[in-house]
């Protein structure tokens, strides 16, 4: 086996094109979640085509412009790989492995694919270390098929649901959490995105759009108490209420819950929604203890459901 740094990497072939690479892992559920993003649409485009196809530890993905998460199963697992065609892709995941607090992924690629997985993957931000299980894995291109095993940190997701920071004079919730979030600056903690969420417009005790945010995290497992600590200290310093809500969940995937449709369409108090929260796994670290933790629930059930997030209950794109 040939261990090759990224430095390394770029030093042999020259620099190229994978901008952003973590792989977030869920033990729990046995998931993992792979987050990928690259200077270009196309070559993101093409992967996912084939990467889906291939199978192997996949079970879906989205595009996002040149960025794609991955969700995966933990494990090793057999593809569908080769040179593309009818049921095969021309590159593969073909399994995620932890090892205490990393993680090592499992790639296989043919011709430009190859180039993919033996070159430019690991080149990425994030990535540790690239194994090479031979030396013919370092002759990528051509019509060669390259193997790596690409070592990362292992990464957990936080998400973060805020509401309730405003008042009807001033402030906007959504301003201040991305302030928030782009504050940030711990190591170790990535800011993957904020997302509007469109609760129940009918209530009565509202600011005016009734609308929550939620903030998602990527987080080293021994810096979650401090992302968590500066998000409160951050949020409930600049916020302008005195009800303000933060939820927090960790974890790639919630368990299913009736309040995602009734905090979109029925008016809710703070009792029912703690303990819908405590049944979740969600954690309240506000220090108000309002009604805006009602919407800070409603953030969380919501935050990784598209864009329907922000639209009525039942309206689609």
């Amino acid at each position: 086996m040939i261990r090759m740094t990224p430095r390394e990497i770029k030093e042999k072939y020259g620099q190229m094109f994978c901008k952003r690479f973590l792989v977030i892992v869920d033990e729990k559920e046995n998931k993992a979640q792979i987050i990928e993003q690259c200077r270009n649409r196309g070559t993101i485009e093409w992967d996912v085509m084939n990467r889906r196809r291939a199978g192997g530890a996949v079970e879906s993905i989205t595009v996002e412009g040149a960025s794609m998460t991955i969700n995966a199963k933990l494990g090793m697992y057999k593809a569908n790989f080769g040179a593309a065609g009818d049921d095969i892709g021309g590159q593969a995941l073909e399994g995620v492995v932890v090892d205490g607090n990393r993680v090592t992924t499992h790639w296989a690629g043919i011709a430009g694919a190859g180039v993919g997985v033996a070159v430019c993957l690991p080149q990425a931000p994030g990535v540790i270390e690239t194994i090479f299980p031979t030396e013919d894995d370092l002759k990528a291109g051509g019509a060669r098929t390259c193997r790596t095993q690409i070592v990362t940190a292992k990464y957990h997701r936080i998400t973060i649901g805020i509401d309730d920071t405003d008042t009807k004079e001033s402030g906007a919730t959504w301003v201040l959490a991305s302030k928030c979030a782009e504050a940030c600056n711990i190591e170790g903690a990535e800011f993957l995105n904020m997302r509007l969420i469109q609760l129940n417009p009918k209530v009565p005790n509202k600011t005016t759009n009734c609308v929550g945010t939620a903030l998602n995290f990527a987080v080293l497992p021994d810096k979650e108490a401090e992302l968590l600590a500066f998000v409160k200290e951050y949020i409930e310093s600049n916020a302008v209420s005195g009800d303000t809500g933060i939820a927090v969940y960790r974890g790639l995937k919630l368990p299913e819950s009736p309040y995602l449709k009734k905090v979109k369409t029925e008016v809710l108090n703070r009792d029912e929604c703690e303990t819908e929260a405590e049944r979740l796994g969600i954690e309240y670290i506000d220090s108000a203890k309002s009604k805006g933790r009602i919407g800070a629930l409603g953030a969380i059930l919501w935050a990784n459901r598209g864009v329907e997030a922000a639209g009525l209950y039942g309206e689609k794109l």
